[in-house]
């Protein structure tokens, strides 16, 4: 009897992202599974246990929902997986013919798709509506025939819950070993607060900028621009001479350029798709020891004024962002408390090592159940 073999399909994400390679298939490697990733522009061979398979990037954005997805299916059915682990909405329909070969099929929501294309830039407003429900009809449709979903967030679980898949959350909370306990001396760190991340107006970018220019502070900015057109727009505003842009930066200079700042900025707007979100950023600022100041939605206001780890504010009020900016600034050992209170929420509560065990604890449900009693017994017995 041969172990399960495990294959995750992404025709959208680069082949080293966090969630995917770094996340859950390392945790899934690591535990003992054979484990594949197909993924566009992979590199050749093994990392971290996990075998890659490249496919080719489509140019644009239909030919990747043609042409891209349909190498991702073709080089599915070679690897001749027994899971199938898909990331992306636009995979949907290799998700299904590939149930319909009788292999087991999870889909990984990372986002709430049908709120969120109300507010895609690249669809014209007037249709945006009309094409929500018509995804969402087609996605509901399409999951309730999966094996398994795997949400980012539990509103995103409880969604497909209602309407009766088999459904858990994964949250993409930080890796603990990724953040290592900092150990920072605040008087030496610059007057400057940090937002990481994809960088576009519905992001607060232009809130963050203006903000910036009611304070003595610098911003260390670091991302891209979403569309890239905005970044001339932006370079405009009044507090632009107070940023520091460094681009898009690899996962070690994340650490290394929070570790210079004082606060983290999440200050997104107030639209449907984000309301309910867990984004990234914010728990990556606290892993890293640094204060959070975030939109003042309820969940977001339970996570940080709960753990006093940072402050909430309008993410529309350029002169509220700048005041908490300034607030910390001037208040460095306050701002350490925060810092302090946040990393160890992340310690308690908010780890992907945590998050790792209810993954593996998935596939353990899928497996033989005579592979299943060993693989238990020898957790069980292991110090």
């Amino acid at each position: 009897m041969r172990n399960l073999v495990i294959c995750h399909l992404t025709s959208v994400h680069p082949p080293m992202d966090t969630r995917i390679f770094t996340k859950e298939c390392s945790s899934l490697a690591g535990a003992g599974y054979e484990t594949h990733l197909v993924a566009p522009d992979a590199p050749e061979g093994v990392q971290n246990g996990v075998r890659f398979h490249s496919i080719e990037r489509g140019r644009g954005r239909l030919n990747r929902m043609t042409k891209t997805v349909r190498a991702v299916y073709r080089k599915a059915l070679e690897i001749d997986a027994d899971a199938y682990h898909f990331h992306d909405p636009e995979l949907l329909p290799v998700g299904l013919l590939l149930k319909m070969k009788g292999k087991k099929v999870i889909y990984d929501v990372h986002e709430d798709v049908p709120r969120q294309i109300l507010s895609k830039y690249w669809i014209p407003a007037p249709l945006r509506k009309t094409i929500s429900r018509m995804f969402e009809a087609f996605e509901n449709f399409a999951a309730k025939r999966f094996d398994a979903i795997a949400a980012a967030t539990p509103f995103i679980s409880k969604r497909f819950a209602s309407i009766g898949c088999h459904t858990m959350y994964v949250n993409n909370y930080p890796l603990l070993a990724e953040f290592m306990a900092p150990e920072q001396d605040w008087s030496r760190k610059e007057h400057a607060v940090t937002y990481v991340g994809g960088i576009s107006v519905n992001r607060g970018i232009k809130e963050m900028v203006r903000a910036m220019g009611h304070t003595n502070a610098t911003l260390l900015l670091a991302g891209k621009f979403i569309p890239e057109s905005l970044r001339n727009e932006t370079t405009k505003l009044a507090g632009w001479e107070q940023v520091n842009e460094f681009g898009h930066v690899s996962r070690e200079e994340v650490q290394q350029i929070l570790a210079r700042g004082m606060a983290g900025l999440v200050t997104l707007h107030p639209i449907i798709n984000y309301k309910d979100a867990l984004p990234v950023k914010m728990f990556e600022y606290m892993a890293a020891g640094i204060p959070v100041i975030a939109s003042d939605f309820p969940l977001w206001r339970e996570i940080v004024e709960g753990n006093e780890c940072g402050i909430c504010v309008d993410p529309l009020d350029e002169k509220q962002i700048a005041e908490a900016i300034q607030y910390l600034v001037d208040h460095p050992e306050e701002a350490k408390r925060m810092g302090d209170n946040g990393r160890r929420a992340i310690e308690q509560k908010y780890s992907w090592e945590m998050e790792a065990k209810k993954l593996i604890a998935m596939y353990e449900g899928f497996e033989p159940h005579s592979r299943r009693t060993v693989s238990l017994q020898k957790r069980a017995s292991s110090p």
